[in-house]
């Protein structure tokens, strides 16, 4: 069996944005330099994300308005899906739509039951720009869902309504980084 390097080993931790950062409400720009800058930020995304133990990660959930994110998710099956996309285009979620509780690195600590379907393709490319389609069902098509509304500046909350909506924000703004993020405003 071939000796792959272990994604993020060579990047490092970066500190998370948080709900309230203006990073996270813009719609991330194309990344067109497809060179050892973009390879350094995946790596440093991995590390990012296996650091806060998530599941998926944007870019702009470490300050980099740039569309690129990476996972490392399991779906219904336990099978394990590992990778990265740069400039992904979400293509198809269709299926059964599912409420399953939901959490972000960028909302610690919370989660709500949020409306996703049970299957997702994506469209982009790799860091050396070479063109990729990932599908997805159950828990990972949900987790690649949810990082394309990342670069399109959405976070869960914006998929609730109502008392689970309310719940969510509310409890926000009682954790000690969302009194911060208010103090800043």
């Amino acid at each position: 069996m071939p000796h792959r390097p272990i994604p993020g080993a060579s990047g490092r931790p970066r500190p998370l944005t948080l709900l309230g950062d203006e990073i996270l409400r813009r719609p991330c720009a194309e990344a067109v330099d497809f060179g050892p800058r973009l390879e350094r930020l995946v790596e440093d995304l991995f590390a990012s994300m296996y650091a806060a133990g998530g599941v998926g990660l944007a870019a702009n959930q470490i300050g980099e308005s740039l569309r690129v994110f990476v996972y490392d998710c399991p779906d219904d099956e336990e099978v394990r899906h590992l990778g990265h996309l740069v400039n992904p285009r979400l293509v198809a979620a269709d299926g059964i739509e599912l409420r399953g509780p939901e959490g972000c690195l960028s909302l610690p600590g919370l989660e709500a039951g949020t409306p996703r379907f049970d299957h997702a393709v994506v469209e982009g490319v790799t860091a050396r720009g070479e063109p990729l389609r990932i599908e997805g069902t159950g828990f990972f098509a949900r987790c690649l869902q949810h990082e394309c509304d990342h670069l399109d500046g959405l976070l869960y909350p914006d998929r609730i309504t109502g008392w689970r909506r309310r719940r969510v924000l509310r409890a926000a703004a009682r954790t000690a980084w969302g009194k911060a993020v208010a103090d800043r405003a």
